[in-house]
This record gives structure tokens, sequence and C-alpha cells, in this order.
């Protein structure tokens, strides 16, 4: 069996202890929101393997995942530095205007002066006072570069789903 609509949401690191347990790296908005979207999906070489966790912990040295039926470190050690995916419709629906990382990447990316392309947005960063929009160029764009545009309501304007742009106030030089 397989996810549907999978979205990656984290990745297991490394090892915790002699019993199984395993860090966690979560990328959602408070950590430990990871939690609430069982089960887990991690992508092997045989394909999609489904987990369960019984018990998890947020310690000073990060979260803690105990997998379902996982209680030796060797055995363990087989999930680290995979990705954990979810289903995407698991996700709460969010207020207009509001969007979730994985609904921006892929998005072409147009300025408000003259409609040139930037790019596609092939990933966002968080830093703490606002997210970024990380923007390749390509092909169709005005140029090759690389670019980081801040995700504030300053620069962009406009997010449009179904037609998979973004408008954005920024200057192609810059």
């Amino acid at each position: 069996m397989n996810p549907v609509d999978p979205v990656i949401v984290g990745c297991i690191t490394t090892v915790h202890g002699i019993k199984g347990w395993v860090k966690v790296h979560s990328f959602t908005d408070h950590a430990e929101n990871i939690f609430q979207y069982p089960p887990w999906w991690l992508k092997t070489a045989d394909g999609w393997r489904e987990v369960e966790f019984d018990e998890y912990r947020d310690t000073s040295k990060g979260l803690l995942a105990h997998i379902v039926g996982i209680d030796d470190r060797d055995i363990a050690r087989k999930f680290c530095q995979q990705d954990i995916a979810v289903e995407k419709a698991q996700f709460p629906e969010l207020d207009q205007g509001e969007y979730y990382w994985h609904q921006l990447e892929g998005l072409r990316v147009l300025t408000c002066q003259g409609d040139a392309q930037l790019g596609t947005v092939t990933g966002l960063l968080e830093t703490g006072s606002n997210d970024v929009l990380e923007v390749k160029g390509d092909s169709d764009s005005l140029d090759q570069a690389e670019r980081l545009i801040p995700y504030t309501e300053q620069f962009v304007l406009n997010v449009d789903l179904d037609a998979g742009v973004i408008e954005v106030d920024w200057d192609p030089e810059f």
C-alpha cells in the first residue's frame, strides 16, 4: 500500500538510547505537531513503509519517538536518515489567503513590474522573522539566477494556486 498525495513533514535522523527510540527532525510549524499526523510513511529502497509510533517526547535534545514494535537500537537504525511523509488529506483546512509550504513549491514567480518571470519556487526557508521563497530561474525565466524573496505582504502580492503563479513586487536586478 502507498500513501495518497504524500507530503514530507520531517525526517528520522538517528537513534536514541538502546530501546529503539529515534530522533525526529520536524518541518511542521510547532515541531511537535508532526505527531498529530499518524501514520507516518517512510520511503525505503523497497518502496513506501507505513509506521506508527506509540510514544513520543519533546526533550532538550529534540523530539524523540518510539516506533511501534521496534525495541532494539540496531533495528531502529534502519529507519534513520529517512524522510517522514503523511497524506496531504490529513492537514487541516487553512483560512483564505493562507498556504502550506508544499502548495507554494513549484509555482511560477512573476513580477508586477512588467510580468517578468523570475523562475519557480524550489523551497522555502524559515528565518525567524518571516519565511523566504527560494526562487530558481530556468529556461522560461528572465535569467538563471537564484533569488531569495521574503514571503511578506510587502513583496508577495498575490498567490493563485489554480494558475500556478505567485505575483511579487520584486526588482529582478536585486
